[in-house]
């Protein structure tokens, strides 16, 4: 059977990851989404999957190339063009790519799924597809219900008492709601959805599309299903996302590593000597990363291959990405560190670079004094005692 995985955004609220990583490429636990979502399309028949590509095309197609080593078949669709010997993105909507890709040659034959890059599912895909042929739909938008109270993080799909979709409410205020159904970006097609879908322009599933549908009142159902569904559509949903992972909120992904202390997992060659570091679990620590005696590592936390961790610093419930060299004493509580960039778990960053504060957290790659500047311990001191209340 045939899918499509989304995967052409930008992820502009997923900065400062989506800079150099593209959306779909994100890791949990050190495994790209989009590798989890392959796994799911293979597990239930969906083998032949093309995927659209924008932003950040190739660190996509270099990573899973043709889908061999994943089990199924891969093929990519370009959205963007050549400016200047420069590859340039230029998405063109998620139901725009999709009729690209008929338009070159109809490859939706028969009923598929289309899924975004960006979530970690476990749906039954098949018992989805059952239902959605049941009801003779053209289209089905996949839903899962949430409590009244998250409603207003989410875009709602209101349905009458057979399933059929009425209308949609982008992020509603709890008191107006009216429904607890939301979108969770999966979706089942019939190829007839192209006459629905016009050539040559931008083109939205949930803007443009479903809309479309409940206007010319389509055979167009929502169907609630339980599922597990980890949204990382924003920084704070993927380290939030990475906390649940770590407590075992989230059981689709596996902490990778060898348990060397219950709660603490480690990847290959890590240089720590365990009874001189303060260390609570639940931690993960990727390969050749070092960390040194009087360190402190607080968990839910997640710290990446090649890092390292100086004596005296702190890190509490917090991911660090690989390469990452925090710095001694520097103080890290709900944070994210990702290259020159420090982001709190409400998504505000501080450039540390730009800052002037990459010698506190910076690349291990970088050679670096082993006795900072008399003026940069100086300022480290006033900073520390500034974070010791807030955090940096």
């Amino acid at each position: 059977m045939k899918a499509m995985i989304l995967a052409a955004g930008k992820g502009t609220r997923v900065r400062p990851i989506t800079y150099t990583i593209p959306k779909p490429m994100i890791p949990i636990m050190q495994k790209p989404v989009m590798e989890f979502l392959l796994e799911l399309l293979r597990q239930h028949g969906f083998t032949q999957i093309m995927v659209n590509v924008s932003h950040l095309a190739n660190e996509i197609e270099g990573y899973f190339r043709d889908g061999q080593r994943f089990g199924v078949e891969l093929a990519y669709s370009f959205e963007g063009r050549i400016v200047d010997g420069k590859l340039e993105g230029a998405a063109i909507g998620s139901a725009g790519g999709m009729r690209k890709i008929q338009d070159f040659y109809p490859f939706f034959d028969d009923t598929f799924v289309v899924l975004c890059g960006d979530a970690l599912i476990d749906l039954d895909l098949s018992e989805a597809v059952r239902r959605h042929r049941e009801k003779g739909a053209i289209a089905t938008i996949i839903t899962r219900s949430v409590p009244l109270k998250q409603v207003p993080s989410y875009g709602v799909v209101v349905t009458d008492e057979t399933g059929r979709v009425k209308s949609f409410q982008e992020k509603p205020a709890v008191e107006e709601a009216l429904s607890t159904d939301i979108n969770t970006g999966i979706y089942i097609f019939e190829p007839e959805i192209f006459k629905y879908i016009p050539s040559g322009v931008t083109f939205d599933i949930g803007g443009d599309l479903l809309p479309r549908l409940v206007a010319d009142n389509a055979p167009f159902y929502g169907i609630r299903m339980d599922f597990e569904w980890v949204d990382i559509g924003k920084v704070p949903d993927y380290w939030q996302a990475i906390q649940d992972v770590l407590t075992g909120k989230v059981t689709l992904v596996d902490i990778p590593g060898e348990e060397i202390r219950p709660g603490v997992y480690a990847g290959l060659n890590v240089k720590a000597n365990w009874d001189k570091v303060k260390i609570e679990g639940p931690v993960y620590i990727g390969g050749v990363t070092h960390i040194e005696d009087g360190a402190t590592i607080i968990g839910p936390s997640a710290i990446g291959n090649n890092c390292s961790i100086c004596s005296g610093a702190i890190v509490d419930k917090s991911v660090i990405f690989e390469y990452s060299r925090i710095g001694p004493g520097v103080r890290l509580v709900d944070k994210l560190v990702f290259g020159r960039y420090c982001v709190d778990k409400t998504g505000a960053s501080i450039d540390m670079q730009a800052a002037a504060l990459d010698w506190l957290i910076t690349d291990t790659r970088q050679e670096f004094p082993s006795e900072p500047p008399v003026e940069h311990r100086a300022i480290a001191e006033l900073l520390n005692q500034h974070v010791s209340a807030q955090s940096l």
